[in-house]
C-alpha cells in the first residue's frame, strides 16, 4: 500500500474546505437555530455534520459506480459539476439563497444537505476520487468536516469573536475561488471529452475538418 502524498492530501483538504465553506454556512446555521438553547444548538450541529459525513463517504466510495450505472462519463459529470459550482459561487458572492424553510425542527437536515453536502461537495468528492486514492479524499474530507463541526458547535461565539462582516467578506472571497475552480472543471471536462470523443464532435460539426 502506497504512502499518502502530503501534497495531494493538502490539495484535497483545501479544496474540500472551500467547497464545504463553513464560514458561508455559519450565518445560515445561526439564523435557522435562532432561539435554540446551547444544548439544542450543539445537538443540531452534531446531527448536521454526521449526516453530511455519511453522504460524503457514500459518494467517495461508490460515486463512480453510480455514474457508471446511469451511463454518465466523468468528463460529463465534471462539466455538470463545474456548472453547479459556478451557480453555487454566484449564490455566495451575491448573497442569493434558494433554500426556504419555516420549520426549525428540520434545521439540521437542511444544514447537512444541501448546505454542507450539496451538489458541489458531491461533485468534488467524485472527481477527487478519480485523481487521488479514496483514503486521501476521505481523510481530506474528515479534516474539513471536523473544522466545520467545531465552528458550528461554537457558531455564536465565532460570530461574536470575528463579527458577521468578516465572515461575509471571507465568504465572498471563497465564492470567487469556487467560481475559478468551476471554470477549470468546465474547461478540463470539455477538453477531455472532446479528446476522447473526436468522432462525436465531428458528427455535430462536420465542417470542422
Amino acid at each position: 500500500m502506497a504512502f499518502l502524498d502530503p501534497n495531494e492530501l493538502f490539495y484535497a483538504a483545501t479544496l474540500l474546505f472551500f467547497i464545504f465553506d463553513p464560514f458561508a454556512s455559519l450565518p445560515v446555521f445561526i439564523a435557522m437555530t435562532k432561539g435554540y438553547s446551547e444544548d439544542a444548538l450543539v445537538s443540531c450541529a452534531n446531527r448536521a455534520v454526521l449526516v453530511a459525513a455519511i453522504l460524503f463517504v457514500i459518494f467517495v466510495v461508490i460515486g463512480e459506480q453510480l455514474l457508471s450505472m446511469f451511463g454518465i462519463t466523468v468528463d460529463g459529470f465534471r462539466v455538470a459539476g463545474g456548472l453547479v459550482l459556478l451557480l453555487m459561487s454566484m449564490e455566495i458572492i451575491f448573497g442569493l439563497s434558494l433554500i426556504r424553510s419555516g420549520d426549525q425542527n428540520v434545521a439540521w437536515v437542511i444544514i447537512a444537505t444541501p448546505i454542507l453536502t450539496g451538489p458541489g461537495v458531491i461533485t468534488t468528492a467524485i472527481i477527487l476520487t478519480t485523481q487521488f486514492d479514496p483514503l486521501t479524499v476521505l481523510l481530506a474530507g474528515s479534516f474539513s468536516l471536523i473544522i466545520t463541526w467545531f465552528l458550528m458547535r461554537n457558531a455564536h461565539r465565532v460570530t461574536k469573536l470575528v463579527g458577521t462582516q468578516v465572515i461575509d467578506i471571507f465568504s465572498k472571497v471563497v465564492g470567487l475561488l469556487i467560481a475559478a475552480m468551476a471554470i477549470e472543471y468546465i474547461f478540463r471536462g470539455a477538453v477531455s471529452w472532446i479528446a476522447h470523443n473526436p468522432m462525436a464532435l465531428m458528427s455535430l460539426f462536420p465542417g470542422l475538418l
